[in-house]
């Protein structure tokens, strides 16, 4: 890239250290009161209300929990603008159309509605290869040094990183074999030399023509990407590390051309593409199995439930093996459910917003069953409850979102289509 992109990046990504220094100290002082057992420290899960008085003092509050009666009417909210249906007629009207409201959407919206998502690697560290995630790391501890002293900051910052680091130093570390783009332990390599399988996926590689990313050693795909509020902010951080290249694609032209149109748009590290991630055959612009990673973040929302697990399906035969899926979206009695009125619900927790787009609400439990069904294996899957709030307002609001992260097996002789594991939580 030329120098002054160069500086910019480098600049955006001091700006990204400073502020996880600040975040991370807050997250040393802050009691841990009503924070829920299985979520991992990130500094954007800090703010914990202990406080009912103080509630209006911040825009955002994390780790809720909701009481038996918040549950209840949130379940009854539920049940009553969920009791008139949309008409079958227009189902299959927003069905056949939803890339012609999305581009309606882009159109009216452009790059002005979502904000960029500067929390990722807060909450997804996995995006990063390794060698960038330790660079990260070694950056902040000598910024912490000079900015902050107190030990233990240092301490609750380190943790922001630890369960993406202990899912990669186990599977990438200690030397590895490259097969077909995929990196595999060296504990794998007797196995591998043995299937048959495996034995070819070089040669198969070699009489692939060059694709975008081709020469690239690792690989991430935004599906979904919008207008690049997820492309932009890992852009700036991975523009000058060698080998790395991400795709982004999303059904609504507009949003890609939106993309495309950026000024730190460029092609060299980043390749955007109109795919419709519900249609099976239509090719994508790289083989299968060669991503490290894959994001879906607030897309397969909406996509009508029939055809979620397909979706899954395709999307895990995209992943090397040991690649990772990070996910996240809406959950069940988020207040955006909760303020649809009758005439919206298109079937059980699925519904349409008046600009023809449309939404579902997961739970924790639905989510796992699709990705196990796929073949991918948990390494997070949790409940996100916060409650944001208008303070010129004075309005409380009950957030619910699911965050999730799948592995694909190393080795894996898994069928998704015979699957017959049991639910874990069940």
């Amino acid at each position: 890239m030329a120098p002054a992109t160069t500086t910019f990046g480098s600049l955006n990504k001091m700006n990204f250290i400073t502020r996880l220094s600040a975040l991370c100290l807050r997250k040393s002082k802050m009691q841990h009161r009503h924070q829920s057992n299985r979520r991992p420290a990130a500094p954007l899960g800090s703010r914990i209300l202990t406080d009912p008085s103080k509630v209006f003092e911040h825009n955002m509050w994390d780790h809720m929990q909701w009481s038996q009666e918040e549950e209840e009417s949130a379940k009854k909210k539920a049940a009553e603008n969920s009791l008139v249906k949309v008409q079958w007629e227009d189902q299959d009207k927003y069905e056949r159309e939803a890339s012609k409201y999305w581009n309606e959407f882009y159109k009216t919206h452009k790059n002005n509605f979502f904000k960029d998502r500067n929390w990722l690697f807060l909450e997804f560290p996995e995006i990063l290869p390794e060698e960038k995630r330790q660079e990260l790391r070694r950056e902040e501890r000598s910024s912490e040094h000079r900015k902050i002293n107190s030990t233990n900051s240092f301490s609750h910052k380190n943790e922001m990183f630890d369960e993406g680091e202990k899912y990669w130093k186990k599977n990438y570390r200690g030397g590895s074999t490259a097969v077909q783009g995929c990196v595999y332990n060296k504990n794998q390599a007797e196995t591998l030399s043995e299937n048959p399988q495996g034995k070819n996926c070089g040669e198969e590689l070699d009489r692939l023509e060059s694709f975008p990313g081709s020469d690239a050693t690792y690989r991430i795909l935004e599906v979904g990407c919008g207008a690049g509020n997820s492309v932009f902010p890992i852009l700036e951080v991975l523009c000058n590390t060698p080998g790395t290249f991400l795709y982004c694609c999303d059904f609504a032209s507009g949003a890609v051309e939106l993309v495309k149109s950026h000024s730190s748009y460029n092609s060299a590290w980043c390749s955007a593409f109109v795919h419709d991630v519900c249609d099976d055959a239509l090719p994508y612009p790289f083989p299968d199995e060669i991503l490290d990673v894959i994001l879906l973040v607030f897309v397969l929302s909406t996509i009508h439930p029939d055809r979620m697990q397909g979706v899954v399906n395709r999307l895990a035969k995209l992943l090397k093996p040991g690649g990772m899926l990070l996910f996240r979206d809406y959950g069940r009695y988020d207040t955006a459910q909760l303020r649809f009125k009758k005439g919206h619900c298109l079937s059980e927790n699925f519904y349409v917003r008046g600009d023809g787009t449309r939404v579902y609400f997961f739970t924790k439990d639905e989510v796992w069953n699709m990705f196990n069904l796929a073949g991918l294996t948990e390494v997070q899957n949790l409940v996100d409850r916060r409650l944001q709030v208008n303070r010129k307002k004075k309005v409380k609001m009950q957030r619910v979102w699911i965050q999730s992260k799948f592995q694909k097996p190393l080795l894996s002789l898994h069928n998704p289509e015979e699957t017959t594991k049991r639910h874990p939580y069940k």
